[in-house]
């Protein structure tokens, strides 16, 4: 019974919200108890805790009454990883202490030697419609090492989650197998070590990188042109590989477009699987923000974090640090974050990016980005060379400035919103299936905000 309550309840709320925001705060709820007065709802951690008191709570309570379920209270708790509810008071208690519940253990034997930094787990990591098929592979690998998905190769810009991710996977595997040798290592320090063992003679060198059960190599695209290295890191991979141990590789580009890679290093790092992680949404900025707040202890009211949503856009690294910056800043003053003060604060980046981002500059934008006219663009016309930039235009009408459907459909010279409807639904799928469209829809981004 409970079960099918809340897949019906699901259900209606995955049609009424982004993609985004269902994968994000949704995916992983369930129904733990209803009465005839109360009904108790499991969320994944104390940042979807707030998230729903705050914000989904009368959303919830509306479509359990349409199911038949009328409580007088609505109870939102965190589950252990022993699968034992915390009450919201006992969350609340113990707030402070958030950031160090989310971080997995680590065998002491290891955390020295295996270069992972025990912060960066799935737990804390925010999941949204820029990185939930990444997140998903990262999490297969964890729980089958060496199976599927080998090598797992990351890939996208600057500061958008891919060291997170991939050090996850690492922690994660060593928290659930501690006996497991894993090892992650920029591209950097596995340059050095291949040329101080050449040059001082040092013994080992293959030993340590051969010996081990996951091997995580951050930035490979700085191994490019180093043609020695290059043909060691090949018969390590072979060595690995062949044995049935897990590769995950992170780089700012993907395989084919890292420049002076040889191309038998090129074919095996595509053997496996290769995912691109992009500059988050909106929904999933404000998501990191609150879940940053929260991690800090501070309090920050929905339309600072809003703000600082709209006017951060560029990747998470900044995102954090206009955040760090306006707490340390009211903190110092004794003055409250909000949204006055993150203004003045952040008003060089409002003035370094555009102020007001218009449909028609996106439309114009996406027009020129493919080598058509607004005219073409804005016409009836069905060819597919405009139909696919019509498309990628009304999505990011809707993702960008989070216009209606009906006001969409009228930018583009359209009566009718479902085409609207139509076109969003299938670039937002197209992104997570097809390479070519998340890399157009990236460079507009990246233009639009240049």
């Amino acid at each position: 019974m409970g079960h099918s309550l809340w897949q019906s309840v699901l259900g209606e709320i995955e049609v009424s919200v982004s993609h985004a925001t269902y994968m994000t705060w949704f995916k992983n709820t369930e129904l733990l108890e209803t009465t005839d007065e109360s009904v108790t709802i499991a969320v994944p951690n104390i940042f979807a805790q707030r998230q729903f008191e705050v914000k989904f709570n009368d959303q919830i309570k509306e479509i359990l009454e349409k199911n038949g379920v009328k409580p007088t209270t609505i109870s939102y708790v965190v589950k252990t990883n022993k699968n034992k509810p915390v009450t919201s008071r006992e969350t609340t208690r113990t707030e402070t202490k958030a950031a160090d519940r989310l971080v997995a253990p680590l065998p002491k034997k290891q955390t020295a030697t295996n270069g992972l930094n025990p912060r960066y787990t799935f737990a804390n990591f925010i999941v949204g419609s820029s990185n939930d098929l990444a997140y998903s592979a990262c999490q297969a690998v964890a729980k089958n090492p060496g199976t599927k998905y080998n090598p797992l190769f990351l890939y996208g810009g600057v500061g958008l989650g891919k060291t997170h991710l991939i050090q996850a996977v690492g922690n994660e595997i060593t928290a659930k197998s501690p006996e497991t040798a894993v090892l992650y290592i920029s591209s950097e320090t596995f340059v050095n070590d291949f040329l101080e063992s050449i040059r001082f003679k040092k013994k080992g060198f293959a030993d340590k990188y051969r010996n081990i059960d996951v091997l995580i190599v951050d930035d490979m695209q700085f191994i490019a042109g180093k043609e020695k290295t290059q043909e060691e890191f090949f018969h390590t991979f072979n060595a690995l590989h062949q044995a049935n141990k897990q590769i995950i590789i992170s780089s700012d580009k993907p395989p084919r477009n890292i420049p002076t890679l040889t191309e038998r290093l090129r074919s095996r790092f595509e053997w496996g699987m290769s995912i691109d992680i992009q500059m988050p949404d909106f929904e999933t900025r404000c998501a990191i923000l609150e879940a940053k707040a929260a991690a800090s202890s501070a309090e920050i009211d929905r339309s600072t974090v809003e703000y600082l949503a709209n006017n951060v856009k560029t990747n998470i690294r900044e995102l954090e640090g206009a955040l760090n910056q306006l707490l340390a800043y009211s903190e110092m003053r004794g003055i409250p974050a909000d949204i006055s003060t993150a203004e003045g604060l952040i008003g060089n980046v409002r003035r370094s990016r555009p102020q007001h981002l218009s449909s028609r500059q996106i439309i114009d934008k996406t027009a020129r980005h493919f080598q058509l006219t607004t005219a073409e663009i804005c016409s009836s016309k069905r060819d597919k060379h405009i139909v696919t930039p019509r498309q990628i235009a009304m999505y990011l009408l809707r993702s960008e400035l989070h216009l209606s459907f009906p006001k969409i459909a009228a930018e583009l010279g359209r009566k009718d919103h479902t085409t609207a409807i139509h076109s969003v639904e299938k670039i937002e799928k197209a992104i997570k299936l097809d390479f070519m469209i998340r890399e157009q829809v990236a460079e507009l981004r990246e233009k639009l905000y240049a």
